[in-house]
């Protein structure tokens, strides 16, 4: 049985990502800053006789997310996916921003999957690596230039991680998502979770787009 683990784990996209998996078959580890709320995914998901563990780490802390792999690995036995789904934008254009501000959103939204990727792959044989991105890396709107900026990076980093682990055999895909999620829609979450399911099964694709 194969173990996913997901870390900005949340009520949307990593929900209805560790559900599409888990009714596939794997085991999810759901990573997260709030042990309450991971109880209640957790709680969800083993309600659909899904397995499931919970780990609390702040995914802007190297030291936490290294110690809550170690602590998947022990529990689980090996470690086969990585989404990384968190992220953050100030709102604002880029001229009323702090430089804090697109610093801190930045430490989130790159940063934060640059060390979930470093502290899952000592773990990690074979495996895969997604990482949820957006249009704005490709179309930035002033009004949500932070995010835009995070976006971008994740992109960035998307395809140089692919380029560097590919020949290791893991493969990184990001999924471009071209506007905003919601239910009812095309870009709900459970179309989303279905997207990042086939990236998984096909592997060929550093990107794909959803709209």
């Amino acid at each position: 049985m194969k173990t996913l683990v997901i870390v900005g784990a949340g009520p949307g996209i990593s929900l209805h990502t560790a559900k599409k998996f888990g009714q596939q078959g794997f085991r999810i580890a759901l990573v997260a800053r709030r042990e309450e709320t991971l109880a209640q995914y957790a709680e969800e998901l083993r309600g659909e006789n899904m397995e499931v563990a919970t780990f609390v780490a702040d995914a802007t802390k190297g030291d936490e997310l290294k110690h809550a792999m170690e602590q998947i690995k022990k529990q689980f036995g090996h470690i086969d996916g990585l989404l990384y789904n968190a992220a953050s934008g100030t709102p604002g254009k880029p001229t009323t921003l702090s430089v804090s501000d697109v610093t801190r959103d930045f430490e989130i939204s790159v940063g934060g999957a640059l060390s979930s990727v470093q502290s899952v792959l000592p773990h990690m044989e074979q495996g895969f690596i997604l990482l949820t991105g957006g249009g704005l890396a490709l179309q930035p709107y002033a009004d949500y230039a932070s995010l835009s900026i995070g976006k971008a990076g994740i992109r960035n980093l998307a395809y140089s991680l692919h380029e560097e682990l590919q020949p290791k055999g893991i493969y990184v895909g990001t999924l471009t998502i071209k506007g905003f999620v919601e239910e009812g829609t095309a870009l709900s979450p459970a179309h989303v979770a279905d997207a990042f399911y086939k990236m998984y099964e096909n592997q060929i694709d550093i990107e794909t787009d959803i709209v």
